[in-house]
């Protein structure tokens, strides 16, 4: 049975999430739906990330099992076609190597948020930043971020849902850059915690506007306790960039 590796696309706005639920529409209900029409399967799609209701993806990872060899293409262009005119899209499907699982098999997961800092609410960007109007400092922002870097119990950055054995994650990039009227924060690790990347943005956040000092972060990440966590950032500014596999991960 021929597994395939899909690179998706999609605007989580009109989302309850990826993962499949009775109590609105998803992602991966989306693509199942997809494959059934183009195929007449009913499969379980498996993502390398499960990515919260709003959130975004630019590079998602998924596979699937299908019963027929079908070229990647195919499946690329039939998936696409059923999924029209929903904003998910198959960027790229490829044969996985045998063993190659897209969540277990991944090596990093890297994420981008966006901020509007400007005093005006946005329109063309409405769903995909997170409006701040007072003055965030940047600098100051990303001197914090260090903090985070390196392995820590992520506890205090850690939703009370998060069913994850451990709290403890290793975090091989935390970036803070202003781009025009965007502050941006990149982040990347093997694997995160369930909302993680947005409590880490509500706490930075905090600092660019001076309500919280780089010691305050550093004592927020050391309490281990999600009571010490500033308010969570929401979903819309949060996009999966991509995620990293070995390189003999497709045939």
């Amino acid at each position: 049975m021929p597994r395939y590796r899909l690179t998706l696309e999609y605007d989580g706005g009109p989302y309850r999430g990826f993962q499949a639920q009775a109590s609105g529409p998803t992602i991966q209900g989306a693509l199942e739906a997809a494959i059934t029409a183009f195929c007449g399967e009913s499969v379980r799609v498996r993502a390398a990330g499960r990515t919260d209701a709003g959130v975004h993806a630019a590079g998602q990872v998924a596979h699937i099992d299908l019963t027929r060899d079908w070229p990647p293409e195919v499946v690329m262009k039939a998936l696409n076609a059923h999924l029209a005119p929903a904003p998910i899209v198959v960027l790229e499907a490829a044969l996985a190597s045998d063993g190659f699982d897209a969540r277990l098999s991944a090596r990093r997961r890297s994420y981008l948020y966006r901020i509007l800092n400007r005093s005006v609410r946005p329109v063309s960007q409405l769903g995909q930043v997170w409006h701040v109007s007072r003055l965030l400092n940047d600098q100051a922002m990303a001197k914090a971020s260090e903090i985070l870097l390196g392995k820590h119990d992520f506890t205090t950055f850690r939703d009370i849902a998060c069913q994850a054995r451990s709290p403890v994650r290793t975090l091989d990039e935390a970036r803070v850059w202003r781009e025009g009227e965007e502050v941006r924060l990149a982040f990347a690790a093997r694997s995160f915690l369930h909302r993680q990347v947005r409590s880490m943005v509500g706490a930075l956040v905090q600092v660019g506007l001076g309500r919280w000092s780089e010691e305050d972060l550093a004592a927020a990440l050391e309490a281990r306790d999600r009571s010490a966590c500033a308010e969570v950032a929401p979903a819309a500014g949060l996009t999966l960039m991509s995620v990293d596999y070995e390189e003999n991960s497709i045939k």
